[in-house]
């Protein structure tokens, strides 16, 4: 089940929302969506559910025991506690990810959520409590379930005290599970059709192998960026509250200034439990350098087991490594716009080693790119491609900057006036455009469900 299904749109949803909703009581509140996140859960991935359920079971017992460990003093057997739990949870995860298994979904994400749960309660940044199901819906809580946003333990452990369930809540949620809906189903599974023509070409024009690299990034990003906004909205109708996951990424102007924008809290997992416990940037910059070197390999292993995901972190590696060491502020006399444009292409020329099928096919692709695809610089089929696809094209890139959300923001819904009923118009007219598109449509699942 995605967030962009007819079944979670119309049944799912309406009816976990009408329960949470009815019935009164925090802990009746949490069982229900921990019942909902099973639910959702073994729509996708039934035969895996049971792992699931296990996983929950082992971190609420290790948890429990290394807060036993701390009370009694007992730090080494503590820290042996701790060790073990995150050895098990790299050990599963390399297992599923790296030996031809069948992949349970989410399991990466899922797996960094118990690994925050169980190191946030060691180093004492969120209580345990006895209450099995506080570790249980952290884990299984369905919006932030398969795909994210990792939501760190000590900052939903805070919002499980006190439930904010209110109508106000829900009506903002809904706002921002519609504008995600909208970039998912009109965008990006648009520019998914737009790219597989491109790719399917043989023999590219250049223009054609640029046209397809454009049509991946715009996709890959209205794809993961609105599956985060539906789901910060999902959760700001249960109550909880969701950090962005996405701050207009392509308007970045340096590499470490797009990985502040892009999937937010992977890079924040990364930086509080892997980063900064490694000496962060507080020591010699050798091993500062190290330490960034083994955050960005791990990133490109958490996403895929294929040389291609390794490249690709070693690539993002690289460029960081020069802008903190080499190049730090040497470019910062370039126009804003021209630096976000570098900054967009060096990312864009990443995305390769994810759609390619291996590291021959990515360098084969990245040679189409500067004339190695046989097709000359521009023919017949480039034209088709970029008639079909221009206005959808410009629609994007408008919607990369945050120009539209300050016009929305500042108009939409405004009270006293006839904009007010325009913004209703205009969100149910969108709504039914998705409804739509999703009826009709043969591309509809999310990219990063693959990690």
């Amino acid at each position: 089940m995605t967030f962009s299904s007819l079944v979670f749109i119309f049944i799912f949803l309406p009816v976990t929302l009408l329960l949470y909703a009815l019935i009164p009581g925090n802990k009746v509140k949490q069982i229900i969506i921990f019942i909902a996140g099973l639910l959702f859960y073994a729509w996708g991935s039934p035969k895996h559910l049971l792992l699931l359920l296990i996983s929950v079971l082992f971190h609420y017992a290790t948890g429990m025991e290394i807060a036993k460990q701390e009370e009694r003093g007992a730090y080494f057997t503590k820290k042996l506690t701790m060790l073990i739990t995150v050895g098990v949870d790299v050990l599963v995860l390399i297992l599923y990810k790296y030996t031809g298994l069948s992949l349970p979904i989410g399991i990466s994400f899922f797996t960094f959520s118990e690994i925050s749960y169980i190191m946030d309660i060691y180093w004492g940044k969120a209580p345990v409590t006895a209450n099995p199901f506080d570790s249980a819906l952290y884990i299984t809580f369905f919006p932030k379930l398969i795909s994210g946003p990792i939501v760190q333990y000590k900052d939903f452990s805070a919002q499980l005290r006190s439930l904010n369930f209110k109508r106000a809540n829900i009506a903002k949620g809904m706002n921002l599970f519609m504008i995600g809906l909208f970039k998912k189903v009109l965008i990006a599974d648009n520019l998914g059709v737009a790219f597989n023509a491109a790719y399917a070409v043989d023999g590219k024009a250049t223009v054609t192998a640029w046209l397809g690299m454009i049509f991946y990034s715009l996709q890959l990003y209205f794809d993961f960026s609105g599956y985060s906004d539906m789901a910060i909205g999902l959760a700001q109708m249960f109550g909880f509250k969701f950090e962005k996951n996405f701050d207009y990424p392509y308007t970045a102007k340096n590499m470490t200034d797009f990985w502040r924008k892009w999937h937010i809290s992977l890079g924040a997992w990364f930086r509080d439990y892997v980063y900064i416990p490694l000496g962060g940037n507080r020591c010699a910059p050798v091993i500062q350098a190290r330490n960034l070197a083994v955050v960005w390999i791990l990133t490109g292993l958490w996403h895929g087991s294929t040389l291609n995901y390794l490249a690709w972190g070693i690539y993002h590696g690289i460029f960081v490594l020069l802008e903190k060491f080499v190049i730090k502020k040497n470019l910062d006399f370039l126009p804003d716009a021209l630096r976000a444009v570098m900054t967009s292409l060096v990312a864009f020329v990443g995305w390769i080693f994810f759609f390619t099928p291996n590291l021959g096919g990515s360098f084969h692709y990245i040679g189409e790119l500067f004339g190695a695809g046989g097709g000359g610089f521009w023919n017949g089929t480039t034209t088709f491609i970029l008639k079909e696809n221009l206005l959808l094209m410009v629609i994007a890139f408008l919607f990369c900057g945050p120009y539209l959300k300050k016009l929305h923001d500042k108009y939409a819904f405004k009270e006293g006036g006839i904009m007010r009923y325009v913004s209703i118009a205009a969100y149910i007219i969108l709504f039914l455009l998705c409804i739509v598109n999703l009826v009709s449509a043969t591309y509809n699942t999310f990219l990063y469900f693959q990690f």
